[in-house]
């Protein structure tokens, strides 16, 4: 592909060079997929005022997220398994998006570690934690973040239990992978994702396998990620981590007014409008169905953030003018990053970044600041 001009572009070329099991483990949901789709056709229905005669000039898409300098509203969301898209993707995709001057977010899943993103980085990143029945294990990822000198702890407060993904489990996604004749014919047509993954040595979970008791390796990994996700998280748990971490803290998977009133009363500094991508609760609104609501609720006490079916710079515009301080861009990333590896996410962040900037000039604003929701056609946006 000669000339990439838009999100669906990466997305095509990943799907040509990622395995067919991992591309689909990014670019699915759980059960109908209906949440999924609507994150992403939701946008669409959303239309922008377009305005004449104003001085385009000094344009700016700076602002803060929890008050670091960012280059657009937008971060790096923690996405599992993101080391299985491209060799050392999560070394990657970080440096990507420290040179482009947007934050980084670390999953617990990754395949990278902590310690491995901290060597490939200067700028801090961001560190998701998933809470797990055995606390000390949490403790020490907690003192790891700190000693990676992480700037933000982004807890997930929506994977107490695993939805089911009818595409993992047709293709046999599990740790390890099963060695399927339909999934050794479909790595034999990926030789560049193949050549990449027998030049690194990670392979596996890194913040999890010789961290965890009990996991060595890949063989006794799926027994313990089975049992280890708390179906008891609570509230108490998250004033816990927030003191176990003492820094910054960002709440994930907020998508009920009541839970935003919540999440805001804990003393967290942001929370994030999401639905886990479509992954979690089928049938579920969209992100950004949820968002008015939410940002109405508690706006004015906690930082309003939202990811979900965000594919261009014009869905980070709707966002914001819907209450958003920030979004998070998951599958967007991760198309460049199958692509491309590191270019590809840098060309992820600029194409999103250029159809930001250029859609705001044309709704008349010259600085993202100030966009609100006058710049959205009435009628035409939820809430």
């Amino acid at each position: 592909m000669s000339v990439i001009t838009n999100i669906e572009d990466l997305r095509v070329l990943a799907q040509r060079r990622v395995p067919r099991m991992f591309y689909d483990y990014a670019d699915s949901g759980s059960w109908t997929e209906s949440t999924y789709r609507a994150n992403e056709s939701d946008f669409a229905k959303i239309k922008l005022r377009q305005r004449v005669a104003v001085n385009m000039e000094g344009r700016s898409t700076a602002t803060t997220m929890i008050g670091q300098r960012v280059a657009m509203p937008v971060a790096i969301a923690p996405t599992g398994l993101t080391g299985m898209q491209h060799a050392d993707g999560e070394m990657l995709a970080a440096r990507a998006a420290e040179k482009f001057g947007v934050p980084f977010t670390l999953s617990t899943m990754s395949i990278c570690s902590i310690e491995d993103v901290a060597a490939a980085t200067s700028a801090p990143f961001w560190f998701q934690l998933y809470v797990m029945r055995d606390r000390d294990f949490i403790e020490r990822l907690i003192d790891r973040a700190k000693a990676a000198k992480c700037s933000a702890l982004m807890l997930t407060l929506d994977l107490q239990i695993l939805g089911q993904r009818h595409k993992d489990l047709k293709n046999g996604l599990s740790a390890p992978p099963k060695p399927t004749l339909a999934n050794l014919i479909n790595l034999a047509t990926k030789p560049r994702w193949c050549l990449g993954m027998l030049g690194t040595p990670r392979r596996s979970f890194g913040n999890i396998v010789g961290h965890a008791k009990g996991v060595g390796d890949l063989s006794s990994l799926s027994a313990w990620t089975a049992e280890q996700f708390d179906p008891a998280l609570s509230w108490a748990d998250v004033e816990w981590i927030k003191k176990r971490w003492g820094g910054k803290l960002v709440l994930k998977g907020i998508m009920d007014a009541e839970d935003a009133k919540l999440a805001a009363n804990s003393g967290a500094d942001a929370l994030i409008v999401s639905n886990h991508g479509g992954r979690q609760l089928d049938g579920a609104p969209s992100s950004i169905e949820a968002l008015p609501a939410i940002a109405d609720a508690v706006g004015s006490q906690i930082e309003v953030w939202m990811d979900g079916g965000i594919r261009s710079g014009q869905d980070v515009l709707k966002a914001r003018a819907l209450g958003a301080r920030g979004t998070l861009i998951g599958r967007a990333f991760l198309y460049g990053l199958g692509a491309m590896g590191e270019a590809g996410v840098t060309k992820a962040l600029e194409i999103i970044h250029k159809e930001l900037d250029l859609t705001m000039a044309f709704c008349g604003h010259t600085q993202i600041d100030t966009v609100d929701r006058g710049i959205l056609l009435p009628g035409t946006a939820p809430g």
